[in-house]
């Protein structure tokens, strides 16, 4: 299993609205780094949903339950999507201050490249996410 972090302004898509619908085509990413990220999701792999802008926050971890196929909001270019599902949301939100203050956190994208909305994590930076969200699978 692998272990990701997404971003998303919660103004355009919150965790709470994929949980209200259950599911999300994640698309409209348009940084290859990000989309290649995508390409190596796999069915089953977990991952933390942050929200960007607004919030700036960890608050709920998803799963991935289709892996990378062609975007088909793209007009041009080889840009791809996977498919979400909630699992649950954090019983505390974890800011992106507390993570920034978290040594164990220091090497995770969202510290060192802030502007990569998917990125992958080791399990131990994931659980330590967790861990301080007061949250367990």
């Amino acid at each position: 299993m692998n272990y990701w972090l997404v971003k998303s302004e919660p103004f355009v898509y919150s965790f709470s609205d994929l949980q209200r619908e259950g599911r999300t085509m994640w698309e409209g990413v348009r940084n290859y780094a990000a989309r290649n990220n995508m390409r190596a999701m796999q069915e089953d792999d977990l991952v933390l949903y942050y929200h960007s802008r607004e919030g700036l926050e960890v608050v709920g971890i998803a799963k991935v339950i289709r892996e990378a196929y062609p975007d088909p909001t793209a007009d041009k270019g080889d840009w791809s999507v996977v498919d979400l599902a909630p699992v649950k949301a954090l019983e505390e939100a974890v800011s992106l201050k507390s993570i920034k203050q978290e040594p164990a956190l220091a090497n995770i994208g969202l510290v060192r490249i802030g502007r990569l909305s998917v990125m992958p994590l080791e399990k131990a930076e994931f659980e330590q996410i967790l861990t301080m969200g007061k949250t367990a699978l």
